[in-house]
């Protein structure tokens, strides 16, 4: 059976939709849906604690420590990684079942992204490729519970980058399987930010970590960036709103 596992923080929006499609697209072979709140600010707690079918799990924020907090409570002997905005195929149980037991004890699904964009589509494409390259932690990752802690779970020193962390000691350790079907993931950072901009800065921090970089060298990037992309939207924000007042 399967322990669905998905990390949240702020994710009310989202969070609903996800577990109904959950329910209502699996082939009965998740026994459970985790979902781990990092301290959520918003209302997902309280629509959380309404369904009595999802076990609610309180952690410090960090994906990493999320998704191990959820891998230890888990009963299934399969678990399932899942972004709160990511939906995967119909059955997708049936096919991560199927892919056990034919002798892969991990592995993801391909992506397909919610917002037309032709690179979007190329990197969605790539994701067909079965090589660590081509991995990201939207495509969700099934690891057998055994092998997930025989690896030592999630390194929670990472505060980005820990899915393919994780996924190339995957790769060296067992044989890994992207299923042939897509999960539709959303591009709402992309759109937030714009797909080039996000881009090269998903580059630098995989080229920073191929030179050596340490954990929190990558997540000062990326926090870098972010800090300078919304000062830049609210400044333009503060400046349009200026002009509508004085034009």
């Amino acid at each position: 059976m399967i322990s669905v596992i998905i990390p949240v923080y702020n994710e009310a929006e989202n969070i609903g939709r996800l577990v109904h499609y959950l329910k209502e697209q699996s082939a009965g072979y998740v026994t459970e849906i985790i979902v781990v709140d990092g301290g959520s600010t918003d209302h997902t707690r309280a629509l959380l604690k309404c369904d009595s079918a999802i076990t609610l799990v309180s952690s410090p924020k960090g994906r990493a420590k999320q998704m191990n907090a959820g891998a230890r409570v888990a009963k299934g002997e399969i678990l399932y990684f899942l972004h709160a905005d990511s939906f995967p195929p119909t059955y997708f149980d049936r096919y991560i079942i199927t892919a056990f037991d034919a002798g892969h004890p991990a592995g993801c699904f391909m992506l397909k992204f919610d917002y037309d964009h032709w690179w979007l589509r190329f990197m969605g494409w790539c994701t067909a490729i079965n090589h660590i390259c081509c991995r990201g932690g939207d495509q969700s990752l099934f690891v057998f519970n055994e092998t997930f802690w025989k690896l030592g779970g999630f390194n929670e020193d990472y505060l980005i980058y820990e899915d393919n962390e994780l996924i190339k000691r995957l790769y060296a350790s067992v044989r890994f399987k992207v299923i042939k079907k897509r999960l539709i993931t959303s591009a709402r950072h992309y759109q937030r930010i714009g797909v080039w901009k996000l881009q090269w800065v998903y580059l630098q921090i995989y080229w920073k970590k191929r030179i050596g970089a340490k954990p929190d060298q990558l997540y000062q990037l990326y926090k870098g960036k972010m800090a300078t992309w919304d000062l830049g939207q609210r400044t333009h924000g503060y400046k349009h709103l200026n002009h509508e007042k004085t034009g």
